[in-house]
């Protein structure tokens, strides 16, 4: 009997998703004098960027090495260098730059079966940073608060992909006056600085061009995760990954028919998601993971499990129009918390979801195109001009400390 209680909302919701569905072509919707109403604003001529030119050891060469680092979901870096270096904020006359940047690829460095080491991050970064400092004068003016640097890993520049060893280590101390652009984000978060720009980790977007389906598919599933729910190779107790939100979402609706969910990743994964009402995206080690972007780019609502979530872009995306928050300590109840929501309002979140913009500015196109992911990086850095008088430092000021954090740090790179 219980079965058909939980079917019934779907068979319900269905019905009207199949309407928004063959009726996205014209009806896209827009949050007036909201945050939705900056995803389109235009950087250029805002301000002005130089880009230090580094031995290609810090980027190029990593890159030649393994090419893989290019379709991994840290792979903003290698594209925000490439962008750059023909945008139109770009000068080549660094004493009129408002911001800095150092192309430095810190994920770059892959084990065999493709996932980034951090441990020699901070030495590279501690490496490049000695290097503009010591050939350039505009990062001793400031000690980096006028530069930027991008440090997708898992946990920023923390340089670790678990939290707990991450939070022991900090963010790299030379680091602490410069923006971060980053993946990560988690309020009162020693690995999130204040002022950092969180952006969504990097999706290939001509792979997911390529796997759209018809827009009026009717979208027959529920709830859609594929992923892991332990990570046993990480965590062998199984109970620290997620933050057990993972584990709890496995043994509480495995055999629920209102989820489809499993840790095997089909070759009709992304098509699922169009085919999905709402997709899941919990928190792994960090609180993030690409299926945000998926599920946001197939119109799939997302389910947002990650308590104090910073979200990429939350100045220019609607994420509470769009999205659902759902608490960790909540997940047990997901079933009555989805079921629960008015057939209404699934429709107005897909009708926002339908707005090209809205997938536009979590994407790394190339090429660039107006309002994606590259530009509201660059409207993050807008938004932070002019810089306050205390960026730049009186003569002889010295607040950075080149010799704090772990031993290991301060080895040659």
């Amino acid at each position: 009997m219980r079965i058909w209680v939980w079917l019934f909302p779907v068979l319900i919701v269905s019905g009207f998703v199949w309407r928004v569905s063959a009726d996205q072509n014209v009806r896209t919707e827009r949050i007036s004098g909201s945050a939705g109403d900056v995803l389109e604003d235009d950087p250029v001529g805002r301000l002005k960027v130089y880009v230090y030119e580094l031995p290609s050891k810090y980027n190029k060469k990593l890159l030649q090495k393994d090419p893989r680092c290019l379709n991994h979901m840290f792979a903003a870096e290698i594209f925000m260098h490439k962008f750059l270096l023909s945008s139109p904020v770009r000068t080549l006359k660094p004493e009129e730059a408002d911001w800095f940047y150092t192309p430095t690829y810190i994920t770059c460095d892959l084990t065999p079966t493709g996932l980034p080491l951090p441990f020699k991050s901070p030495r590279m970064m501690r490496s490049a940073i000695q290097l503009i400092s010591s050939n350039w004068p505009y990062w001793n003016r400031t000690e980096g608060a006028d530069h930027f640097f991008v440090v997708p890993h898992d946990f920023g520049a923390c340089f670790h992909y678990q939290e707990e060893k991450a939070i022991e280590r900090g963010i790299l101390p030379l680091l602490h006056r410069a923006t971060l652009v980053q993946t990560f984000g988690q309020r009162n978060h020693v690995c999130l600085n204040e002022g950092s720009i969180t952006i969504p980790p990097y999706a290939p977007p001509q792979k997911m061009q390529a796997r759209l389906i018809p827009q009026d598919t009717p979208r027959s599933i529920f709830v859609y995760f594929r992923g892991l729910f332990y990570d046993v190779n990480n965590d062998p107790e199984g109970g620290y990954y997620a933050r057990g939100a993972r584990a709890a979402v496995w043994e509480n609706f495995k055999d629920n028919p209102l989820f489809d969910i499993s840790t095997e990743h089909p070759t009709t994964y992304y098509e699922d998601m169009q085919r999905a009402i709402f997709c899941l995206c919990p928190l792994g080690w960090a609180p993030w993971s690409p299926r945000l972007v998926e599920a946001v780019v197939f119109g799939c609502i997302p389910v947002i499990i990650a308590d104090d979530i910073v979200l990429p872009f939350a100045d220019a995306i609607p994420w509470e129009e769009i999205g659902v928050f759902v608490a960790e300590e909540d997940v047990p109840n997901l079933d009555t918390i989805l079921t629960s929501i008015p057939p209404q309002v699934i429709l107005r979140k897909q009708r926002l979801l339908a707005n090209p913009s809205m997938k536009r500015a979590m994407m790394f196109p190339q090429p660039a195109q107006a309002g994606d992911a590259f530009h509201q990086i660059l409207n993050g850095l807008a938004r932070k001009l002019p810089h306050d008088k205390s960026t730049f430092l009186k003569p002889g000021e010295k607040i950075l400390n080149w010799t704090a954090g772990p031993v290991g740090d301060l080895k040659p790179w």
